[in-house]
């Protein structure tokens, strides 16, 4: 799916400009996400950015930014604390609100986490609430200053080492975290909440999950993350986190796909196709239990929010191609891995088609077909593949005359 990603800015809660990204995918998102990043990262770690592109392709949009006195927000960190965070949030769901559409649901990771727990009450579109690492109580984040903890309390500031960065920790910013009641705000937020949570994390402990979990009301869900780690380096992990997160949420927002125009499942051995009017040329297909859309590119004036007319139809040369390969390969036992082909259709005059019958005229349509056959096979048997290949049912009808009947129906 095409998407877009746009560099905004917004005044943040100290009146500074925070910086920000809002990836959306092509046509009408399904729903808009605001995503709080992790204690001193930025909008653009790898997590937010994976979990961002993986919602993208799945037809939500998100916006990310960063904190004030993070990443390229102006202000200055150590004037900040949770509560400015929190507001920070609030200012980030008011501008989306005012120039898009208001967030149905916050994603928050580690600390960031916690500040969409604290303000989700406050956001009244918001649906869906999703949690990945964060902690139960914000003072947990107290935990990173170690033996800094003291000099702060008693000098009133302290340089603090963070993921090999040096940023200054006021005394406000602990006496911020000790007034801070996040249980309380779980409890009173009342929206489907997703718990994402690694039993390894070595930095925010799985106990944290539990105690969230504990203290909000149904509808909640747990998801354990396995062998994650805290700041999901792995893209896999993000990918699943973006996985599992559309699919929940896709309960509980508003936006979701509009509903099947055409009768869904469709009649066995039918395929209906019809507008959906989101664009100017998006279609939905159903065949039987099955589902999806077609479109043109954007250079064509669609969307490209599915394959195009001509891509479907390669598809079916190349999915008819690796089903005959391994309807033959089954049946004489030979030993084959996979088969991948690659196609490619074009317009060609007929005189310049080396390949091409006598007798055609004109300008005449050209599929190529790259096979790649994996296996321990020999010469003649990878030949012998090549000849079935052209035996697919899909391949004869493409190159023997068709005949296509049309009827006009009755309005529906």
């Amino acid at each position: 799916m095409a998407k877009s990603s746009e560099k905004l800015t917004f005044a943040g809660s100290s009146g500074e400009t925070l910086a920000a990204r809002l990836d959306k995918p092509a046509g009408s998102p399904r729903a808009f996400a605001l995503f709080a990043h992790c204690f001193t990262c930025s909008k653009d770690i790898f997590a937010a950015a994976r979990i961002s592109e993986a919602l993208v392709e799945r037809g939500f949009a998100v916006l990310r930014f960063d904190f004030t006195g993070l990443g390229a927000s102006d202000g200055d960190f150590a004037n900040t604390n949770f509560s400015s965070n929190v507001e920070d949030l609030r200012r980030a769901a008011d501008f989306l609100r005012d120039n898009y559409d208001a967030p149905e649901i916050l994603i928050g990771h580690s600390l960031g986490g916690a500040a969409v727990l604290a303000v989700a009450g406050d956001i009244a579109e918001v649906k869906a609430v999703a949690t990945i690492g964060a902690p139960a109580d914000a003072a947990h984040v107290a935990h990173n200053f170690g033996a800094k903890i003291d000099e702060i309390e008693t000098e009133g500031v302290a340089e603090v080492q963070l993921a090999g960065r040096t940023f200054k920790i006021k005394k406000q910013f602990l006496d911020d975290l000790k007034q801070q009641s996040v249980n309380a705000r779980i409890v009173q937020m009342r929206k489907a909440l997703l718990i994402f949570h690694a039993p390894r994390d070595e930095i925010v402990g799985i106990e944290n999950a539990a105690a969230i979990y504990d203290a909000a009301k149904h509808p909640k869900s747990f998801i354990s993350l396995d062998d994650a780690d805290h700041l999901l380096s792995r893209r896999s992990d993000a990918v699943y986190v973006a996985d599992v997160l559309s699919a929940w949420a896709s309960r509980f927002i508003s936006g979701e796909e509009s509903p099947s125009v055409l009768p869904y499942p469709g009649p066995e051995g039918q395929v209906s196709v019809a507008e959906t009017r989101a664009g100017k040329f998006q279609a939905e297909i159903v065949s039987g239990p099955q589902r999806l859309l077609a479109d043109e590119p954007v250079s064509f004036g669609g969307m490209d929010s599915g394959p195009s007319p001509y891509d479907l139809l390669s598809s079916a040369l190349g999915a008819c191609t690796t089903m005959t390969l391994r309807m033959y390969a089954d049946h004489k036992k030979i030993d084959l891995d996979r088969v991948s082909v690659h196609v490619r259709h074009g317009k060609v005059h007929a005189e310049d088609c080396a390949e091409c019958e006598e007798g055609r005229e004109g300008r005449i349509d050209r599929f190529e077909r790259d096979l790649v056959i994996e296996g321990d096979l020999d010469e003649e048997t990878r030949a012998r593949l090549v000849e079935i290949a052209d035996k697919c049912p899909v391949h004869k009808t493409l190159e023997s005359s068709s005949v296509v009947v049309t009827r006009l129906l009755n309005d529906r």
